[in-house]
């Protein structure tokens, strides 16, 4: 079993918004790795950064959260899967050419999805709703 997390999970349970709880319960529950596409690990770092500028984190919050977040790959809590970026776009075209008109996904939305399957994903982690519909489709499970 393959769990991949998308970057609205990894936000969750590495920052702080109204899915923390959800996030780390679903991690203590299960307590198994999760792992992550070089798409995740930049998408995550940038949306620490830009909540942080945003100030939705106070000065200094982002540096925090990204260490809680190196440390988890350091401790192979996070796992980051070595992926081939012409595989997840050739993925990404598909998924995209078979759900985006009648499911409206956002690009990066599609990437993650695309890199979970590459991946060889069973599970996939998300709070967005709209890419939850969309990793259904792609036939992985979505357990929150």
């Amino acid at each position: 079993m393959v769990t991949v997390a998308d970057t609205s999970f990894l936000f969750s349970l590495y920052g702080n918004d109204s899915h923390t709880p959800h996030a780390v319960a679903w991690c203590k529950r299960v307590a198994r790795s999760i792992s992550i596409s070089p798409l995740n690990r930049f998408e995550l770092i940038n949306s620490l950064r830009f909540a942080e500028f945003r100030k939705l984190l106070k000065p200094g919050e982002a540096a925090t959260h990204l260490l809680l977040f190196h440390n988890a790959i350091a401790a192979e809590r996070l796992i980051e899967a070595t992926c081939n970026l012409a595989e997840i776009l050739a993925e990404a075209t598909r998924l995209s050419a078979a759900h985006t008109l009648s499911g409206g996904h956002r690009g990066f939305d599609i990437l993650h999805v695309a890199a979970a399957r590459i991946m060889g994903a069973t599970h996939f982690l998300t709070f967005d709703a709209n890419q939850h519909r969309l990793a259904t489709a792609a036939g992985l499970k979505v357990p929150l």
